[in-house]
Formats: C-alpha cells, sequence, structure tokens
C-alpha cells in the first residue's frame, strides 16, 4: 500500500504580481514523470521558471528536484519537501512561475513554491493504492439474486458479468479479504459457487472504497 494521488490538478495564485501555477500529475515511472515535466516545459515555454519534484516507487527510492535558474534551494526542494511531508509517491509537481517584477527574497520564494504544491495537491484526492484480486465467481443462477444482494450490500464492484449456461461475474476483492470474501461466499451457497483469483491490481482507494 502508498498514497499518492487520483489524477491530474491544477491550481494558481499571485503573490505580488508574480503568478504561481501548480501542476500535480499521478506518475508510475520516472519515464512518466519526464514526459510530464517536457509537457509542461513546452506549453509553457514562455515562463519564467518551470520547477518541478518527483518521487518514484512503493519504497520513494526516486527523488528529484529542480530550481530551474530560481537561487538554489528555493523551489525544487520545498517542493519536494511538501510531497514528503504527505507521505506521497508515483506523483510529479510541477510549478510555473510568471515573474511579475518584484523579488520575492528567498523566504517568499520558498513559501510560495510550498504553497504552489499543497494548493495543487488540494485540488486533487489523495489515495491509497491497495493490492485487489480480480476475483470470478461461478455460479448457479439460482444463486444470482443472493450474491448480487451480498455484492451491493458489502459495495463490492462488479466489473464483468456473462450470463451462459452458468452466471461469471468477476469482482475486485482486496487481498488481505480474499479469504474472508471466500468464506462468506461458501456460507451462501453451501460451497457451490467456483472461485477463481485471476490477476492482482492496484486500485486508488478512499477510506477502503475503491475510486475509479
Amino acid at each position: 500500500m502508498f498514497k499518492t494521488i487520483h489524477e491530474k490538478s491544477k491550481a494558481s495564485f499571485i503573490v505580488n504580481k508574480s503568478e504561481f501555477i501548480g501542476y500535480a500529475c499521478p506518475c508510475d515511472t520516472e519515464e512518466d514523470a519526464l514526459e510530464f515535466i517536457s509537457y509542461i516545459n513546452e506549453k509553457y515555454k514562455d515562463a519564467t521558471h518551470n520547477c518541478y519534484a518527483y518521487i518514484i516507487g512503493k519504497e520513494k527510492l526516486i527523488q528529484r528536484f529542480s530550481d530551474d535558474g530560481e537561487p538554489s534551494g528555493t523551489a525544487g526542494v520545498p517542493m519536494l519537501e511538501v510531497l514528503k511531508k504527505e507521505d506521497l509517491t508515483n506523483l510529479c509537481v510541477v510549478v510555473t512561475r510568471y515573474f511579475g517584477g518584484i523579488k520575492l527574497g528567498a523566504g517568499g520564494l520558498v513559501r510560495a513554491y510550498s504553497k504552489s504544491v499543497r494548493v495543487a495537491l488540494e485540488a486533487n484526492k489523495i489515495v491509497e493504492k491497495k493490492i485487489f484480486d480480480i476475483v470470478e465467481l461461478d455460479l448457479d443462477y439460482s444463486l444470482l439474486g443472493v450474491i448480487e444482494n451480498y455484492l451491493a450490500v458489502n459495495n463490492l464492484i462488479a466489473i464483468d458479468k456473462q450470463f451462459l449456461d452458468r452466471v461469471f461475474i468477476s469482482v475486485y476483492i482486496q487481498k488481505d479479504k480474499f479469504n474472508q470474501f471466500k468464506g462468506e461466499m461458501d456460507n451462501l451457497s453451501s460451497a457451490t459457487i467456483k472461485i477463481s483469483r485471476k490477476k492482482e491490481v492496484y486500485l486508488s482507494t478512499i477510506n477502503d472504497e475503491i475510486i475509479l
């Protein structure tokens, strides 16, 4: 399990006539982060600065940042520290600055770049990535109503249904809850439902609810 953001987000504000625009983007690899940085650099190549920070990997082993011409330590490091404080990984943040003619000083820059990351994150959803099994249920038609009711009551998502000689339903089950789920299926069906794990996936969750 690890914490990250759910989607891309953007937020901006103005300090002493300088506009700061914060962008946040989920990234599974360092290549994803570099691609996002290149995209922002190209789209806002008229900006005074495009500073960035990113953390990649469940163990957070890849951590990079850039001040992009701002005084050393006033942009990239503060941006990275916000991500670390929030215990986030697999994301990249870029802050675009359009200089307004008034210098902010080192302290002002640190505050502005830190705030840019915070407001971009506030415009997003912080999620926990958890491992789920895609589980296939093979059941008799006589059990369909009972199983559909169970799934609805327990907020379980049916991602596929096939109605053949028997009913096949695929659902997401949190990996560490599979044994409990199997036991409940056995109880509901007198162990007549065939249950098979198909593959593992990471899904975004908030309070254990899947966010698609």
